[in-house]
């Protein structure tokens, strides 16, 4: 029962019992009401100032729980934003992309070691990082589309493409000893053979019979196309 409640409660009381009582009794109980009251008034009070601690306590501890949760999903979560592959170990590692022709500022120089070549040189574009794969670039020659075959009995390294790091794949377009062959003066050059967005690159008039092109190097020296 509140505080107020039980005071006018008291007070009816009071009133009811003045009519059977003599003054003097009156005076006394009203006292030991009044006091009764004031007890009880006193222990109500005493009992919300010790549940406010209590409660808020508790809040703080929902809080700091709460907290608590936050602070273990966060230590398996390795990227917050999601993204990347499960190590296995409760963490995520970044996956950086593959290169497309698209993220690529390209360009050719004309070469003449090993009887006249096309040297290709790759740059990611400003703000672009990615890797171009272990395989042999596609260059595809003419309205025909022939294809270079491969200058290199195997397979090359991944390069990471970024800032100002250099691709080289050399191309040699006439390998036959015969007279002959196609004039041209620009290739065809995706990253591969999936790529969706290859790109015509000028170069110097060519003959083009039977080419073959070298993997990706770092140096430009490694991507002479012999043979």
């Amino acid at each position: 029962m509140s505080g107020n409640r039980r005071r006018a409660f008291l007070v009816s009381a009071v009133v009811v019992g003045s009519a059977l009582l003599m003054t003097a009794c009156q005076d006394t109980d009203g006292k030991a009401e009044d006091s009764g009251a004031g007890s009880s008034s006193s222990s109500a009070g005493s009992a919300d100032d010790k549940g406010t601690p209590s409660g808020s306590s508790g809040a703080g501890g929902d809080q700091a729980a709460d907290k608590n949760k936050g602070s273990d999903a966060s230590k398996g979560s390795g990227n917050t934003d999601g993204s990347g592959v499960d190590t296995g170990d409760g963490t995520r590692e970044k996956v950086e992309q593959s290169c497309g022709a698209n993220d690529i500022a390209w360009s050719t120089r004309s070469e003449s070691q090993a009887g006249g070549y096309v040297l290709i040189m790759a740059k990611a574009k400003p703000g672009i990082t990615c890797w171009l794969p272990a395989e042999l670039p596609t260059v595809a020659f003419g309205s025909d589309g022939t294809e270079a075959g491969p200058a290199e009995q195997s397979a090359g390294e991944p390069v990471k493409l970024s800032g100002n790091v250099t691709a080289y794949a050399g191309v040699n377009p006439k390998t036959t000893g015969a007279d002959g062959g196609k004039e041209l003066e620009s290739i065809i050059v995706a990253v591969g053979n999936e790529d969706p967005d290859p790109v015509s690159l000028p170069v110097d008039t060519i003959t083009v019979d039977e080419p073959i092109v070298t993997n990706w190097h770092t140096s430009p020296t490694d991507a002479v196309p012999f043979g």
